[in-house]
């Protein structure tokens, strides 16, 4: 397969559709959280409305640091799964199926709360235009391409609650990092 659908070049994309998803993160997530906190405590229980504050409160250099984080993860799964096809020592495509199915689960995060704030949240826009679209084709395209089967998303599943503590450490870290 020699077009722009090669399952290669799908996962190379990886990084790529992550930065431009992030950088409307990037871009809208201090500013939205300073015009809408007030909504946030209008629409979600105040423990929960605290603990999103708390979380989200950063400024755009603080959001970079942890975007990042994530970045090196989502870099190294991407890697790891070109060493997979290709037969490589570092070939992992666990490590990549978990972020894929994350990253398609996110979309629905941004959807919700889109929905429930009555409002363009940071990330939706290229979540519906740009995340979800790539991660229909690409789970598609691994499976097509016999990279994985059912058995490897039954296995990843699991694992996919582990990148929760994977993301709240990398917003510490952009916390303290700057």
């Amino acid at each position: 397969m020699a077009q722009w659908t090669d399952v290669q070049t799908l996962i190379w994309l990886f990084p790529i559709i992550f930065i431009l998803h992030d950088f409307e993160e990037i871009i809208m997530v201090e500013k939205w959280m300073k015009k809408n906190s007030n909504v946030i405590f209008e629409k979600l229980p105040r423990r929960i409305a605290n603990r999103v504050i708390k979380q989200f409160s950063m400024t755009t250099a603080q959001f970079s640091v942890s975007v990042l984080a994530i970045f090196l993860f989502v870099s190294s799964s991407t890697y790891m799964a070109i060493q997979y096809v290709n037969h490589g020592s570092l070939a992992n495509i666990y490590f990549f199926t978990i972020f894929i199915i994350v990253f398609l689960l996110h979309v629905f995060t941004h959807i919700g709360q889109s929905i429930l704030f009555r409002s363009i949240t940071p990330g939706v826009i290229t979540s519906v235009f740009i995340v979800f679209p790539y991660c229909i084709v690409m789970i598609n395209s691994l499976f097509k391409s016999q990279v994985i089967n059912w058995k490897t998303i039954f296995v990843s599943l699991p694992f996919v609650i582990l990148i929760i503590p994977i993301v709240l450490f990398a917003h510490w870290i952009g916390k303290k990092a700057v």
